[in-house]
């Protein structure tokens, strides 16, 4: 049964903070280390501009020393830096999930903090080490950087990639992915179902069974191909070009969308972004996507790919999603060599969970 005492808050809910994981000679960035850093040091900058920065590093001290030469000393006073060694850098996938109380459980005069959920990262079905990652969350509570209550759910394996809600009690999320080896087997759908029903106070849970990206590690994450926006409105992937190997399973997913409603049975605004150019790395084709953009407060961020009649029709498009927001392009071209983009790589918190002084 739903706990109408809690929410998962949509991403244009007031922020508190955005957490990064960053980059280090250990992990997999280290043939681009340096063109990775430059990307992080840009993402940093736009979020500290608008709001405070949590960041976890193995090296502290140098990723201080690198931010101070690019932020103003007013973004660098939003940016804090905790110890953390990892794996890898997809905070999205390892960070905590994070619920707040709802107006009907401040109306009966209930006392509640926020819950961080911590779920068990494994590496998308165990494809990749995440030991490191899978104790960040751990560590940062016990420096005491958010306030809340950390609820343990180690028992259960969730990305935060895999689910988008709207606030109001739908969630969505893929089969492609929930359903993939190594995740929560023997669980069926319909167990795995309840279990986000009851964990993240939702209403419905929405299902897609399309649309996973070639080269996508994560079996195919919601947020690489489906957004939820303001006022009901989807921003969505599509494909025009019936020669890409991907045009059968997007035009598949688009079918859903349009026959696809909410907790209340209200159906979507559909605003449907475009497939940039296929990049490859090593004659592999890599999961560039529009679609995994972040949200903070007064503000989108959206990677592009350096493709400018693509880039500006995408940017147009969530300027169109997001009225009276500033949006922001980012060259997303060496993330996506990790197969992973912005949204990938940072995870908001709600303004209820407030960060320590």
């Amino acid at each position: 049964m739903q706990n109408k005492n809690y929410i998962l808050p949509a991403e244009w809910h007031r922020q508190s903070c955005v957490q990064l994981t960053w980059p280090h000679e250990d992990t997999d960035w280290l043939p681009y280390l340096d063109d990775i850093t430059e990307t992080f040091v840009q993402i940093a900058k736009a979020v500290a501009h608008y709001e405070p920065l949590v960041i976890a590093a193995k090296h502290p001290d140098a990723v201080r020393a690198e931010l101070e030469e690019s932020l103003s000393d007013e973004e660098m006073e939003n940016v804090r830096i905790y110890e953390c060694d990892n794996n890898d850098t997809w905070a999205r996938d390892h960070a905590f999930i994070t619920l707040i109380p709802t107006a009907e459980a401040s109306g009966k005069n209930v006392v509640a903090s926020c819950r961080l959920l911590d779920f068990r990262f494994n590496g998308w079905g165990e494809k990749f080490a995440a030991d490191k990652d899978n104790l960040i969350n751990r560590t940062l509570y016990a420096r005491g950087v958010f306030a809340g209550e950390r609820v343990d759910y180690d028992d259960f394996v969730l990305e935060g990639g895999s689910i988008e809600s709207d606030g109001r009690g739908t969630v969505l999320t893929t089969s492609v992915c929930l359903m993939a080896p190594n995740r929560n087997q023997p669980l069926s759908q319909a167990e795995v179902e309840q279990v986000l029903k009851e964990r993240l106070c939702a209403r419905k849970i929405v299902w897609f069974d399309h649309g996973q990206l070639i080269g996508d590690d994560t079996d195919g994450h919601i947020d690489t191909i489906v957004r939820l926006c303001p006022d009901n409105t989807l921003l969505y992937v599509g494909c025009d070009d019936e020669n890409d190997p991907q045009y059968a399973d997007l035009h598949a997913l688009e079918q859903q969308l349009k026959a696809a409603t909410d907790a209340d049975g209200k159906p979507y605004r559909l605003l449907r972004l475009p497939m940039p150019d296929a990049l490859y790395d090593d004659g592999d084709r890599l999961p560039a996507t529009y679609a995994n953009f972040l949200i903070i407060n007064g503000a989108v961020i959206v990677p592009t790919y350096a493709q400018e009649e693509n880039d500006a029709r995408a940017l147009a498009l969530v300027a169109e999603a997001f009225p009276g927001y500033d949006i922001i392009g980012i060259d997303s071209r060496t993330i996506v060599r990790q197969h992973g983009s912005i949204h990938c790589l940072t995870m908001q918190y709600p303004a209820e969970c407030q960060l320590a002084k």
